[in-house]
């Protein structure tokens, strides 16, 4: 009996540290515990952020809180077919806020959504493109 006892005990306690492990490691993953710094963003840069569901970005991004970032002076690429217009790329650089829904020009994104963002130079045709626009 005692040997029973020890037995479902040892195996109760391995299986509950084990189980807290797994839950740290997923909170901190998910960047909800300290130790994952957002890096530091130069905000006279433009930035491209690439999201987990395939799309991207580019505007002026700002670590909000240590869940959001926000990312203003929204623009994304949208196929010319997509507009059913042709150019000699075949992609269209839109600014956010003209769509049906009437967004505001500034995106909250989830930190655990992003994939990677880059710095882009200002000979970017992405850049030359927003600034001309501007």
């Amino acid at each position: 009996m005692i040997d029973y006892l020890l037995e479902n005990g040892i195996k109760a306690a391995v299986f509950w540290v084990v189980g807290m492990v797994v839950a740290l490691m997923v909170l901190w993953i998910g960047g909800l515990l300290p130790g994952r710094a957002f890096p530091a963003i130069p905000h006279e840069k433009w930035q491209a952020v690439f999201l987990t569901n395939n799309q991207v970005y580019f505007g002026k991004l700002a670590d909000k809180d240590s869940q959001y970032v926000t990312l203003s002076d929204v623009y994304y690429l949208r196929t010319a077919s997509d507009l059913n217009q042709k150019d000699s790329f075949g992609l269209n650089l839109i600014k956010l806020g003209g769509e049906v829904h009437g967004p505001e020009d500034v995106l909250y994104i989830p930190k655990h959504e992003i994939l990677f963002w880059e710095n882009l130079k200002d000979s970017s045709q992405i850049v030359q493109t927003i600034q001309a626009q501007h």
